[in-house]
């Protein structure tokens, strides 16, 4: 009657002795199923839900390690933004941009560059804020119209996804580097996929400030790029203002990001951050990326232009 388990004639203070896990009970009964072999566990660099920000897509994205292409400079490991489902009206491949508001550019330090002097194609990481790789830029061009023509070379950069998928060409003819011949001014095509024009960023003739012209693929203007007064960059970023037409609004820009005395002295290893409405056509992002790269080799590729 003064049992304290009910149902068992244990004394008072003495405990029931409960089976082992190792014991198996019925036949028909194989006992409760311990984790299955080969489970991964939780994954590594998982960033949980990301509340409150507005370009990080669906609530919930975990950084993903998705299958890394055989380029150099994409070493295995780094987290890779989860790749969205394709949208009407979205060339394949720019799904990732539809989900972000600032884009991350960040070129990759050439060891044989900074010890011999030649310029070897350039390569960047392209990321968005969480440090979550979107797409690889490499530079298509030949040694010698890298090492004669120097920082105004033309050039095709090929733009892959994370499974080495090209899904962004850009095209940069031979034009005059000097504001003096305006009818022969810098400009920089986008395709996407490649072969499909997209936009266009063509600089506009002035004689103080380096400006610009967003296209898009029919070339009619879209927005402006206005450079500030001094592109000196020692200690600071220096901003490209994104402005609607009638330069009234800004719309987004284009850092150029200072990273120290030594990388800007010594290298032509550059960081750029482009912001933009998420709401923003896809294209005409792309078409900022475009202009990025045009901005650093115009302004940033010469190491001794820096400071």
């Amino acid at each position: 009657m003064n049992a304290p388990h009910p149902g068992t004639n244990l004394p008072p203070g003495h405990l029931p002795e409960y089976p082992s896990a190792a014991v198996q009970g019925p036949p028909e009964h194989t006992g409760y199923p311990g984790p299955h072999v080969g489970y991964p566990g939780p994954q590594a660099g998982y960033l949980g839900p990301q509340a409150g920000y507005p370009g990080a897509g669906p609530v919930g994205f975990p950084v993903q390690h998705q299958p890394m292409y055989n380029q150099p400079g994409g070493p295995a490991g780094v987290p890779c933004m989860p790749e969205p489902p394709p949208q009407l009206d979205c060339p394949p491949g720019l799904e990732y941009l539809s989900q972000i508001d600032q884009i991350l550019v960040h070129q990759q330090i050439e060891l044989l560059e900074v010890l011999t002097g030649f310029e070897s194609n350039n390569r960047y990481e392209i990321k968005n804020s969480f440090g979550q790789r979107i797409y690889f830029a490499a530079e298509d061009t030949d040694f010698c119209t890298r090492n004669c023509c120097g920082p105004s070379r033309p050039f095709t950069m090929r733009i892959l996804d994370n499974m080495g998928r090209e899904v962004m060409t850009l095209e940069r003819p031979l034009r005059c580097s000097s504001c003096c011949c305006p009818c022969c001014l810098q400009e920089i095509a986008i395709y996407a996929p490649p072969g499909v024009p997209i936009g266009y960023v063509t600089q506009i003739w002035h004689p103080c400030l380096p400006r610009f012209t967003i296209q898009n693929e029919r070339r009619e203007d879209v927005l402006k790029i206005i450079a500030p007064c001094l592109l000196c960059s020692c200690c600071a970023d220096v901003d490209f203002e994104i402005r609607s037409l009638d330069e009234e609004n800004v719309v987004g820009k284009i850092s150029k990001q200072w990273t120290g005395f030594m990388r800007e002295a010594f290298t032509d290893a550059d960081n750029f951050a482009i912001q933009f409405p998420l709401d923003l056509d896809v294209k005409m992002k792309a078409v900022m990326l475009g202009a990025c790269f045009l901005i650093d080799f115009m302004f940033f590729e010469s190491s001794g232009n820096r400071e």
